[in-house]
């Protein structure tokens, strides 16, 4: 997907203003550090976006993005549907017993996950996914409060004069997501309240608070509410005196399972049909990093109609699950250890259920010992290997927290937002390594499509 001559002349329109004279870049770094205090744009102490420009994408980009999302999620409800009765399926994503008794859970309302995020790189050659957040996708919020910042900038307010944007704002649409599953579950249409549910003292806090002060703007009663303090008894879930009708649920399913005292109230509400959760327990389905294993193996070809396949093949890097054996890779029968030997520049082990970019080796930043025992741990855990992809490189005005001010290249991922598996949204993190997510020391800019 070519990048066009005006996103070129855009972004260096900006950085010109930008830099139109000695206070303009100081100005704009302390009113978006002043703003981002202010908004709680924090990250585990730290500031989540440290950068002086937004990620600029065309509006060509954009409907071609969310055309060939939509096309993928057809993909993925199919498989989520399918796995329901497919054992086959489960055993090939790596399903636990305790996922396989919480995905048996109806949650009481239709769509394998309603509110998702697939990670990609968009290049003048290539629109590739990573990875699918299908569980309980942060950056909503961080997103649009960043986008409304920078919308406040001088130097935007005169780049828009040239240039007019469309900011990406998405909070309004997890809410709406959150409410058509309620009223689906409920089967009526009174106000729901809401508890966000999530541990105590994570670095998102801060866009927990965020989505609490947004939907009691909305007129929704909300409470944030770690999983240990909530109490079930009588038919209905409670935390101390509020009263839960409308769980958002932060807290990840591994945590519930590997603490499921402190989670019993949530999960015996849920099996009960007292509370509704969202996203519910299937979405484990399709978390999973596996996941994509199954897009690429043609043992599920025929899942998929030909427009579909081709799909996958364009926008889905090659995963199997790390393992003694033969499988396939461009049509032919490999050896998947030799392969993954002989081909270590190529591609990444990860773990097939982490997040934050823990347990990630990349195979053209490691040395062949590290990947040699990379490939020896892999086949004792739960891991699975995946072809690099074609990313994306871009200059940004960066600043230091001493106060300096830099341009520097970061690799650039831009995540997509889907509701009800149509993208309503977008943000896009940054990265100087080749692990670009926030936990692993990123940062991220609001994206911003250019009018046509």
């Amino acid at each position: 997907m070519e990048s066009t001559p005006t996103l070129k002349a855009a972004i260096a329109h900006y950085d010109a203003l930008l830099q139109e004279t000695p206070t303009t870049l100081t100005e704009a770094r302390d009113v978006l550090a002043a703003r981002s205090a202010e908004e709680k744009m924090i990250f585990g102490g730290r500031p989540l976006s440290p950068y002086l420009r937004p990620h600029f994408i065309t509006a060509e980009q954009w409907r071609y993005l969310c055309a060939e999302c939509a096309r993928i999620w057809e993909c993925v409800e199919i498989v989520g549907r399918t796995a329901l009765t497919d054992r086959r399926i489960y055993d090939d994503l790596g399903i636990t017993d305790g996922e396989a008794r919480l995905i048996e859970i109806d949650p009481g309302y239709t769509g394998i996950s309603i509110t998702s995020r697939l990670d990609s790189f968009l290049t003048e050659e290539a629109f590739s996914f990573v990875e699918l957040n299908a569980e309980n996708p942060a950056g909503i919020s961080y997103c649009e409060v960043m986008a409304r910042i920078f919308m406040d900038l001088p130097v935007m307010q005169r780049f828009v004069e040239k240039y007019p944007v469309m900011p990406l704002y998405a909070r309004h649409l997890l809410l709406e997501t959150l409410l058509t599953a309620y009223r689906e579950w409920s089967g009526g249409t009174d106000k729901p309240r809401i508890a966000i549910v999530d541990w105590e003292g994570l670095p998102t806090q801060c866009e927990f608070e965020q989505f609490q002060a947004y939907f009691q703007s909305e007129g929704f009663e909300c409470i944030i509410a770690p999983p240990e303090k909530l109490d079930y008894h009588g038919g209905r879930l409670c935390c101390g005196d509020f009263r839960i009708d409308l769980v958002y649920r932060r807290v990840l399913t591994n945590d519930i399972l590997e603490r499921p005292e402190e989670c019993k109230a949530l999960v015996n509400a849920y099996r009960d049909r007292a509370v509704c959760v969202v996203n519910g327990f299937r979405t484990k389905f399709v978390h999973k990093k596996m996941f994509f294993g199954v897009l690429t193996d043609e043992r599920y070809a025929e899942l998929f109609t030909p427009e579909q396949q081709a799909a996958i093949r364009a926008h889905i890097p090659w995963t199997r699950r790390l393992a003694e054996g033969k499988t396939t890779y461009a049509g032919e029968t490999v050896d998947l250890l030799e392969f993954i030997r002989a081909h270590q520049t190529r591609l990444v082990i990860k773990p097939n259920d982490e997040y934050g970019g823990k347990g990630v080796v990349v195979g053209w930043e490691a040395t062949p010992a590290e990947w040699e025992t990379a490939i020896a741990e892999g086949l004792h855990g739960d891991c699975l290997v995946q072809e690099k992809v074609p990313t994306a490189h871009e200059v940004f005005p960066h600043f230091t927290p001493e106060g300096g001010i830099d341009f520097i290249e970061q690799l650039v991922d831009l995540d997509p937002l889907l509701f009800h598996g149509k993208v309503g949204g977008a943000f896009t993190r940054l990265s100087s390594t080749a692990l670009c997510n926030v936990t692993s020391g990123g940062g991220m800019v609001p994206t911003f499509v250019l009018k046509d």
